[in-house]
């Protein structure tokens, strides 16, 4: 059974924040009636076009540069234009009447990566970048939201931006669906359920942190790209022939010792993993990382990407499945199985700190078990849930691995 919950709150925003919102709206539209223009066909409902990737393929490249629009407000603007039509459609083949479909009243949709939702405020993409209005919660909800938007048992799916030009006031419809509630059948090839967990946290400080309390420091990565970005800089500044192409080779030197780097973290990776008995590594979602860490540099954003490429590829070959989970709020999430308690107070740079439990320690380490922990439970409830298991309990060993930080023992966690 497909589990949603829907929680509606009201946004408090600056002027600076509205205007943004509603030139965002304005280009969100366009580009929403852009589509609905291209895929409707006056002349038979047989003409119209109703295949969302030939739409997307036909008209984002241009949308794109006709707007400051990010590129999943484009995707959705296409999408929902194109369901439009698609009900346009049905309904004309019923001999009802019908017309091309027009946008016109504020409202867009938002996914994983075009919105983050914390605990009172919300991460929007807007034409300006992003912004970070808080909100209200009624008194009245029928949801309770931190069940359903804050608690691990449900993930956030997509919300919808709605202007009510009546009060003046933008609200957020924010989807979640329960993570148990897949009802997709477990692949065969997933391996046995007895398994355990490896979950790793990409930072800039640390390059990458494991839940049994592995660091890999990024100071020498950093230093190395900083005299490489000093030599190019001073090579620049002669402008001769001979400048140009000592600037050539030194950028095939940079390219080939970032990425040895990186294969030899990949490697150290991969060996903690079997080291410590673990079946899986898992990593937080990339996508849209560079503005989940507004301060990694470019190299850092190229250093993430390249590390899960090659531990994709070097961990099956000694036995170790690689996956991602969604990454909201592994951060703020404290760690421990009998807390969970979120809140963005909980973290202050390096230091984590829960607000309800006291729990203290590195919040890379914490945040690298609160990935394992996600994957750990998403496939626990799978498991149980499969159509193998006839819908009833089926005995699982899924535990996320834990090491010694800080004079603390953690012991490998229960994924449910």
């Amino acid at each position: 059974m497909d589990v949603r919950r829907t929680a509606v709150v009201k946004l408090a925003v600056s002027d600076e924040q509205r205007d943004a919102l509603h030139r965002t709206a304005e280009q969100y539209l366009y580009c929403a009636n852009r589509t609905a223009d291209y895929c409707w066909a006056d002349a038979s409902y047989t003409e119209c076009k109703t295949n969302k990737r030939q739409v997307r393929d036909a008209l984002y490249a241009e949308l794109r540069e006709e707007t400051d629009l990010q590129a999943q407000l484009v995707q959705a603007a296409i999408k929902r234009a194109v369901e439009a039509v698609k009900a346009c459609v049905e309904r004309w083949k019923k001999r009802q009447r019908v017309s091309c479909p027009t946008f016109t009243a504020e409202t867009m949709d938002y996914d994983a990566r075009s919105a983050t939702i914390y605990r009172n405020k919300v991460s929007l993409a807007t034409v300006e970048g992003r912004i970070e209005p808080t909100f209200s919660l009624p008194a009245d909800s029928p949801t309770p939201y931190e069940r359903y938007v804050l608690s691990g048992d449900y993930e956030f799916r997509e919300s919808t931006l709605r202007y009510d030009a009546a009060t003046d006031e933008f609200y957020l419809n924010i989807s979640t669906r329960r993570i148990d509630s897949d009802d997709t059948e477990v692949p065969a090839d997933t391996g046995h359920p007895d398994q355990t967990v490896l979950g790793i946290d990409l930072g800039v400080n640390s390059l990458a942190v494991s839940s049994t309390g592995t660091f890999w420091q990024g100071d020498d990565y950093d230093h190395w790209c900083h005299e490489f970005e000093k030599r190019r800089g001073e090579m620049q500044q002669r402008g001769t022939q001979a400048a140009h192409n000592a600037l050539l080779r030194l950028g095939k030197r940079e390219e080939a010792w970032r990425k040895q780097y990186i294969h030899t973290v990949a490697n150290e990776l991969v060996t903690e993993a079997v080291e410590h008995d673990c079946d899986v590594i898992v990593f937080e979602d990339l996508t849209d990382i560079r503005e989940r860490l507004p301060h990694a540099k470019w190299h850092h954003v190229w250093a993430f990407r390249r590390l899960y490429e090659y531990v994709s590829y070097k961990a099956p070959e000694r036995g170790v499945s690689v996956e991602q989970v969604a990454p909201n709020h592994t951060s703020q999430r404290c760690s421990r199985t009998d807390c969970g308690f979120t809140h963005e107070d909980n973290r202050h740079g390096e230091h984590f700190k829960c607000q309800k439990c006291g729990y203290e320690v590195n919040a890379d380490y914490n945040g690298a078990k609160n990935i394992g922990l996600r994957y750990a439970r998403k496939r626990t409830h799978r498991l149980r849930s499969s159509p193998k298991s006839g819908g009833g309990d089926v005995e699982v060993d899924l535990r996320v691995n834990g090491g010694t930080l800080s004079g603390e023992s953690h012991q490998p966690i229960a994924g449910d």
